[in-house]
């Protein structure tokens, strides 16, 4: 029988084969909870050697009954949904996977801006419609020459630059964590956040959502912003107030958006529903066959790791890797 045991919060898996294949070289059981909900998730988690979770929720009064525990491994990018204080008390170790969907993101937020630029979605609804009227998506705007600026500049947005290059579009990038001369080798430019809004043609958003980011594009950001700008967000919803983006876009100061997240998801209602100048995917610009098989193999990797004595790749708080429960 194992002697080591593995839950699993939740998942948007179709099967957990992988995962359960990797934690099976550490001679660990694989349970998923039979709810994503905080009662299902500690019935599952409560004796459990390690955790694994993608959206659920791990909140304090959860992590207090997760005895055992040693790490709680996220399926995803960022970990806001995990109360690292609670864990790092907890001497649990928190882990990430920040390099499973690098392309799948940057290449979904490339289709975004191309289609919102080129009005592809709306001219498609009339051509469907019958509505062969080349003059009723007018005016449409050359690409080339353009600038188009990253509020951010990790992983993802390395990658969207050349891919923006290659329209002939100039890049540069607010990132005040990012080093001068990581951009300089990625041959964008350095901008100061108000410097960047004003500039900017499109504006790609790529930041993570913090205490500081959530709803950093506000009403007075959108103020900043050249007029008839288009907005692309496929980082965290939150760090936009869509409020305030459905008023720039009423009052034309905002030209259009497109986003792969809202504050909501999924979303009740929205105020951005129903306009011809927004796009709106169901966060999926992280998604691929095959960077789901990455993400849930990396984050089992950790898993493994951490249960085996060994550092782990990705921890967000290392502090916790001092406590002697996450040994």
């Amino acid at each position: 029988m194992p002697s080591l045991l593995v839950a699993v919060a939740d998942s948007v898996f179709p099967n957990l084969d992988l995962a359960r294949a990797v934690v099976s070289r550490a001679g660990a059981e694989l349970r998923l909870a039979s709810q994503p909900t905080p009662e299902g998730i500690v019935a599952a988690a409560k004796d459990a050697d390690a955790l694994l979770v993608t959206y659920a929720k791990i909140n304090a009064d959860m992590i207090r009954e997760m005895k055992k525990c040693r790490i709680i491994s996220r399926f995803g990018i960022g970990v806001d949904n995990v109360d690292l204080e609670a864990a790092t008390r907890a001497g649990i170790v928190v882990t990430k996977v920040p390099d499973y969907c690098i392309d799948e993101v940057s290449d979904h937020a490339m289709a975004l801006l191309l289609s919102l630029v080129r009005k592809i979605p709306f001219s498609s609804a009339r051509a469907h419609a019958g509505r062969w009227e080349m003059p009723a998506v007018t005016p449409i705007h050359r690409l080339r020459g353009t600038v188009l600026g990253l509020v951010g500049f990790g992983r993802i947005p390395q990658l969207v630059a050349p891919k923006a290059k290659a329209f002939g579009m100039r890049v540069m990038a607010y990132d005040p964590y990012v080093p001068l001369n990581v951009m300089e080798q990625a041959g964008v430019g350095r901008l100061e956040f108000a410097e960047l809004l004003k500039i900017s043609d499109y504006i790609s958003i790529h930041s993570p959502l913090l205490p500081e980011t959530h709803h950093l594009f506000s009403t007075d950001v959108f103020r900043q912003m050249k007029p008839g700008a288009l907005i692309v967000n496929t980082s965290r919803g939150p760090v936009v107030d869509e409020a305030a983006l459905a008023a720039a876009l009423d009052s034309k100061h905002i030209g259009g958006a497109a986003l792969d997240v809202l504050e909501q998801e999924p979303p009740v209602s929205s105020p951005l529903f129903g306009r011809d100048n927004v796009i709106l995917t169901p966060h999926t610009s992280f998604y691929s066959v095959e960077s789901l098989e990455e993400l849930q193999t990396k984050a089992a990797e950790e898993v493994v790791r951490v249960l085996t004595g060994q550092p782990p790749r990705n921890p967000v708080n290392p502090e916790a890797l001092a406590n002697p429960r996450a040994k």
